[in-house]
């Protein structure tokens, strides 16, 4: 089943600055060969469903790895079956309606 998540991954103990747990988490992304697209507060994340999880996993075992004794996770989970959609789909979506505004 294809699935598209917003994923926020957050190491606690860490101290404020999160920045290399972040870039440690979208390393891993790359190497899923998965389709993410990182905001300012997460990262999208589409493809099959045990690859995308399975990359959420991997992300929580990179942090722990660099020395964060906890990750808390929040993730919106999306899936459809009425038709195929993407990432970039629901956005031109948008993009096309504003656009219809001008």
């Amino acid at each position: 089943m294809h699935v598209m998540i917003d994923l926020c991954v957050i190491p606690l103990g860490v101290g404020v600055s999160v920045s290399e747990y972040v870039t440690a988490c979208q390393r891993e992304l790359e190497k899923s060969g998965l389709e993410y697209q990182m905001h300012a507060y997460g990262t999208n994340v589409e493809g099959e469903w045990d690859a995308v999880f399975a990359a959420v996993k991997r992300c929580h075992e990179v942090v722990h790895e660099m020395g964060a004794p906890r990750v808390s996770t929040s993730m919106r989970v999306g899936t459809r079956t009425d038709r195929e959609q993407s990432m970039a789909d629901k956005i031109r979506s948008v993009e096309e309606k504003l656009a219809a505004d001008e």
